[in-house]
């Protein structure tokens, strides 16, 4: 209804038409069929039959709506149709105004005479551009001129931009703007008119780096960099965009140092010599799931709902911030849940009854029920003489001090299951609300300086309920996440640009406000353009018509309005190698279309048939101790490139002959200051002394050497765990346990395949 209104209203007037002049195919001509089924059954007219009414109420009442004589408009990059009916309605007793970015006024001058198309495959103005760029990237502003050309009455105001110095950047903006090609591909010394590339031209660089970490590493050097040489520069003067901003989010809030996205307010202040510089760093755009960790909860409860809820899903759950509050929680009882976990053979699947759905209803064992149960049982017992206690076998692994956490572990999946019962069933909007509310506050708890995590929950609950229908239909779970999910992702946002910060926000439409550093962050080749999925009913991908949107199309008109908003630099980084193989990547399509430009404009000083593109990609090594990053003249000109104190080190130690090993301890430890031995430190000591030792008086945890836990069923037993089966029966009759009972055992541990 928004994009081809009278598509729609032909369908409610009985043709099967694609609003053009032209029928549907026989395969989507039930599209049609079905919204006159739904047309009738409502009995109310549509969107699309709407519009048509109130643009014409417009024209006869243009005082039906308070509104100024001028209204105008910025930024716009995309005009549906029934937006552009709406505003030739309010143009007819109105000047409206459109304030448009548009690369090339040139191009806009030749295009002006051009006739206006309705399908895309009919459009041959990128045979008109010269610019290659503009040709390439500039599908939007070209369709956007062709859209407009069907509102009548209008007048174009050109407003020319100054130009600048005669830098890489500059030139090929130049050139954009003139729809100039470049002089060419490198020509013999006496036909080529390129221009020199001075030595000292930074003013765009391309980074080739081994992955994402990588990459965000080498983007902080850079701004490092250009803040250093330039004394004017601020953080504000800095934008950084990227394609997916939630990838990157956590390796920018490690690696920008202690800023607004690195330390915690918490956390003990860094040593001056290892401290990375502060940047003040803004990120923007981001999914209010991973802004809010209540809301990131909410999301993975209703995702987990009809899911198999596997050991990973329930411990990656109980390891968020709000439910680890909610069950006191910290790293050393998740990690001891986790051996719990591993130990009494958790795989997924709440119980037989949860099962059911997936036809295995009779399989109790590997279940969270009968996990939590052996852990139970072995508060009280142990597995020794391998006896059951009601069907089931204690597990060994729980001493006297671990009481309390393993019953804040089975509170934690009673409660969960509870809220996967509740809501598992329709409801209404208001029952809905009420069900994630209080299934909320049973499984996660905030600090009252983060009491806001709560009460933003509340208020976009609140908000759906208002939104709803009077009537308050039921509605599924599919429904209902259909509902949120809008709400819950990601969104361009406007409050936290200009603030004085350095911005990182993701790259989508009108976000070419001029920065004197636009840095363009992870256009790594198969992410960039992105690929959008396509929905084979869609009728407008099927036929696309001039100024509907192409998402690839757009990612392109970006990346050329991001070259167009850089007044002094231009700074793109890009996966060059892979990480671990080091097997060289190519640079995304459009990077590389860049580099053909940067060759047919410029050439080097020391060899005019060399590609001036090697002069402006810098290559940097896998590792950030590398020592080539601290290597005069290897990455940045005279300078070192790293301005990382701890991997400078790294890099001493690889260039310098290595000493003897020193001393575990290099003196005897304080004394402890109280005598008092608890009887579980005694216990820990005895049954593991190096680890005891470790933990109470250096204060290293072993954590982190947890065994992994499985998610999947066992099918069939591999070598090891053949072994392992025969062995503790082995020990069993050793033992004097009988052949039944320790087999009985053996079957209620949960290692063996199901049957």
């Amino acid at each position: 209804a928004l994009h081809r209104p009278e598509m729609v209203v032909a369908w409610g007037n009985g043709e099967d038409g694609d609003g053009a002049g032209s029928a549907l195919l026989a395969n989507a001509a039930w599209q049609a069929e079905l919204w006159r089924r739904l047309h009738d059954r409502l009995g109310q007219p549509g969107p699309a039959e709407r519009l048509a009414g109130a643009c014409a109420e417009l024209e006869r009442h243009p005082d039906i709506i308070e509104l100024p004589q001028r209204i105008s408009l910025f930024g716009l990059t995309r005009l549906p149709a029934g937006h552009l009916h709406v505003l030739g309605a309010l143009a007819m007793k109105r000047d409206v105004h459109l304030f448009l970015l548009h690369p090339s006024p040139a191009l806009w001058e030749r295009l002006a005479q051009h006739p206006p198309f309705v399908r895309r495959s009919e459009d041959t103005t990128a045979s008109l551009t010269d610019n290659r760029l503009l040709a390439s990237w500039g599908q939007d502003a070209r369709e956007m001129q062709l859209v407009l050309a069907a509102a009548h009455d209008r007048v174009d105001h050109h407003h020319p931009v100054e130009p600048r110095a005669g830098t890489l950047l500059a030139r090929i903006q130049a050139a954009v703007q003139s729809d100039r090609r470049p002089p060419g591909p490198p020509l013999p010394s006496d036909a080529d008119t390129r221009h020199t590339l001075a030595p000292d031209d930074r003013s765009i660089r391309i980074h080739s780096c081994h992955g994402r970490a990588r990459q965000v590493e080498v983007l902080r050097d850079a701004i490092l960099h250009l803040l250093e040489e330039d004394d004017t520069l601020e953080p504000r003067d800095v934008i950084v965009m990227c394609p997916d901003i939630e990838t990157f989010a956590p390796l920018i809030h490690a690696t920008f140092g202690a800023g607004e996205t690195g330390q915690g307010e918490d956390d003990p202040p860094l040593p001056e010599d290892v401290r990375p510089p502060d940047f003040r760093v803004r990120l923007a755009d981001r999914s209010i799931r991973q802004t809010n960790p209540v809301l990131g909860v909410v999301g993975e409860l209703i995702d987990l709902v009809d899911q198999r809820l596997t050991a990973s899903q329930i411990l990656g759950l109980a390891d968020r911030e709000p439910v680890r509050r909610r069950f006191r929680l910290d790293d050393d009882d998740l990690a001891r849940m986790q051996d719990w976990v591993a130990d009494a053979g958790i795989r997924w699947g709440l119980d037989a009854e949860h099962r059911a759905s997936y036809k295995l209803g009779s399989l109790h064992a590997n279940s969270w029920r009968a996990g939590l149960d052996r852990i139970l049982v072995g508060v009280t017992m142990t597995e020794d003489e391998q006896r059951l206690f009601g069907g089931v076998l204690p597990l060994d692994d729980v001493d006297s001090g671990a009481i309390d956490l393993s019953g804040r572990f089975a509170e934690l999946v009673d409660r969960l299951q509870a809220a996967i019962d509740a809501l598992t069933e329709p409801k209404t909007i208001d029952e809905w609300a009420a069900s994630i509310a209080t299934t909320t506050d049973e499984l996660t708890a905030t600090s009252p300086k983060d009491a806001w995590q709560r009460a933003e929950l509340q208020r976009l609950l609140d908000d759906v309920v208002e939104h709803a229908n009077a009537a308050s239909p039921t509605i599924s779970l599919p429904e209902l996440r259909s509902l949120l999910a809008e709400r819950l992702q990601g969104r361009p946002t406007r409050s936290n640009f200009r603030t004085g910060h350095l911005t990182i926000c993701t790259l989508v439409p009108m976000r070419s406000v001029p920065h004197r550093i636009v840095c363009l962050l992870g256009l790594d080749d198969g992410v960039f353009p992105r690929k959008a999925p396509r929905d084979g009913d869609d009728l407008m991908a099927q036929d696309p018509r001039i100024g509907e949107r192409d998402p690839r199309a757009e990612d392109r008109q970006m990346l050329l309005d991001a070259l167009m908003a850089a007044t002094d630099r231009l700074i793109i980084t890009y996966a060059g190698n892979d990480e671990r193989t080091n097997t060289p990547r190519p640079a995304a399509v459009p990077v590389g279309e860049l580099l053909d430009v940067i060759d047919a404009t410029v050439r080097t000083d020391d060899d005019p048939q060399a590609p001036a593109r090697d002069k402006v990609i810098v290559r940097h090594p896998l590792q950030p101790f590398d020592p080539r990053n601290f290597t005069r003249g290897k990455l940045h000109g005279d300078e070192p490139w790293s301005f990382d104190r701890v991997t400078l080190e790294g890099a001493r130690a690889l260039t310098q002959t290595r000493a003897g090993a020193r001393p575990f301890l290099a003196g005897p430890l304080p004394r402890i200051e109280s005598p008092v031995v608890e009887l579980d430190d005694l216990v820990r000591f005895a049954q593991h002394p190096v680890r005891a030792f470790l933990r109470k008086r250096l204060r290293i945890s072993m954590a982190d050497f947890s065994e992994e836990v499985q998610d999947d069923l066992s099918v069939e037993l591999g070598g090891l765990e053949k072994w392992g089966v025969g062995q503790r029966l082995l020990d069993a009759r050793l033992a004097g346990v009988d052949g039944r009972t320790a087999a009985l055992a053996e079957i209620a541990r949960g290692t063996l395949p199901p049957g």
